[in-house]
């Protein structure tokens, strides 16, 4: 085990409140049924990997999504800004150790991927994963500081790049992770489902992919 524990910063999947981007082309009940497999695939990988403690940053109820060993706490705040950096400050008070924190965006994500961030974060300050969209898919810290967070423009295209200066002003010694895509619209679902063809999140998109026109699926 490593002494710290992983975060999942997640919504739960009710149609018209999640992975919105997706409609059209797929409908909100579609976008939702995506978004819990999503949900499933990264929840899994956590349970997998090697760390001391598990959370779920929620916001809404858990569901029969959720595996066992987990601690759920609700988000707080109003921004992403201010959700992210109290789902830190939550998870470090009620457990004490370094957080690596990480979205459900991401279902490719494996155990030896979050393991190499757990390990990293043994002898650095920080671990940054960079998403292809210009946000970032995971980041952990030793040391928990809402202030790191707070102000950071997200969902935007310099989102990470505005976060890692964050963390190097700060002077924190930063490590880094491949990059990931995120799942927002139907192109990048398609685009990672074809990467991960064995997981619930490829699975899914099979079962509701002949109600969307072929073009949907050519990332631009």
């Amino acid at each position: 085990m490593s002494a710290a524990q992983i975060v999942v910063i997640a919504k739960e999947p009710v149609a018209g409140r999640v992975k919105t981007r997706l409609t059209p082309p797929f409908t909100p009940e579609q976008a939702a049924y995506l978004a819990a497999a999503a949900l499933r695939d990264t929840l899994h990988a956590v349970a997998a990997a090697r760390s001391d403690r598990r959370v779920l940053a929620l916001e809404g109820r858990p569901g029969p999504w959720l595996p066992d060993g987990f601690t759920v706490i609700p988000q707080r705040g109003d921004s992403l800004d201010q959700r992210l950096a109290a789902a830190f400050h939550d998870a470090h008070r009620l457990h004490g150790l370094p957080v690596v924190l990480i979205g459900m965006d991401t279902p490719q994500v494996t155990p030896e991927l979050l393991n190499t961030a757990l390990t990293l974060l043994t002898a650095h300050d920080a671990v940054y994963g960079p998403a292809a969209d210009g946000g970032f898919w995971l980041l952990g810290l030793c040391r928990p500081d809402p202030s790191l967070l707070l102000g950071v423009a997200m969902s935007r295209p310099t989102t990470g790049a505005t976060q890692l200066r964050r963390l190097h002003e700060a002077g924190l010694n930063v490590a880094h992770l491949p990059e990931l895509d995120d799942v927002d619209t139907a192109a990048d679902a398609f685009h990672v489902a074809a990467q991960v063809p064995g997981s619930r999140f490829a699975g899914a998109l099979a079962a509701v992919r002949s109600s969307v026109p072929v073009d949907a699926g050519r990332r631009r």
